[in-house]
């Protein structure tokens, strides 16, 4: 219940400030949004784009757990995952406090979940976010960054969902861990200590889980 309360805490303070506290939105603001999404980036600070791509990213670091563990929910993480393409962390947040632990493989592996459970899949990601932010450092206007952030509200709630969404990535961690049979505290700290990559190794190393849960049960039997 703990758990659930602290999610719903930083969902509402999130969603609180977001709207109320936040700097105010720009009259570019949807022209910014269609030119990020289009790859129109002329006079787009190389900072914004990476963030903006990598916004793209995290979904999909999201998704290799999420849709293995919302297969052992009674609310499905769907929903929650393809919602948060669009709004990050204010869809995944009610997922984290509504889910319950769920540290076994339930179910059979068809080809979406063979997909994100690939290591090739999280080979990928860390390529792309690699890449997304050597772009953003090496190109980017600091300067620049930090006017936007104090006074454009898309930026600013972009960067805290961002830096949000990258702090939350443990929390689904551990129970990944348990269902490959992978008991060891210490790794699940050097994961969450290490934020954004520690995660993104994790999922190009971590074992494939096997075909059906039956296969589970018989290897520990």
């Amino acid at each position: 219940m703990s758990r659930k309360i602290v999610f719903g805490l930083i969902w509402l303070t999130f969603v609180s400030y977001a709207f109320l506290f936040a700097p105010a939105t720009q009259p570019n603001t949807f022209d910014l949004i269609v030119n990020l999404s289009t790859g129109n980036w002329d006079n787009i600070n190389p900072l914004v784009i990476a963030l903006f791509n990598l916004m793209g990213v995290l979904p999909g670091i999201y998704a290799c757990f999420l849709f293995i563990d919302g297969d052992g929910q009674k609310i499905k993480a769907a929903p929650f995952a393809i919602a948060s393409l669009g709004v990050g962390a204010f869809a995944l947040l009610p997922y984290l406090a509504l889910r319950q632990s769920n540290p076994t493989w339930q179910g059979d592996k068809n080809l979406f979940i063979k997909i994100v459970d690939a290591r090739l899949t999280g080979i990928i990601l860390i390529i792309a976010a690699i890449v997304l932010l050597s772009f953003g450092l090496i190109y980017g206007n600091w300067s620049d960054f930090i006017y936007q952030w104090q006074t454009s509200k898309f930026i600013h709630v972009m960067s805290l969902d961002f830096c949000l969404l990258v702090l939350l990535l443990p929390t689904l961690v551990k129970d990944d861990l348990s269902r490959r049979n992978i008991n060891y505290n210490w790794l699940f700290w050097l994961i969450a200590v290490v934020p954004l990559f520690g995660t993104l190794i994790y999922l190009c190393l971590r074992p494939s889980l096997p075909e059906n849960s039956y296969k589970l049960q018989e290897s520990n039997s």
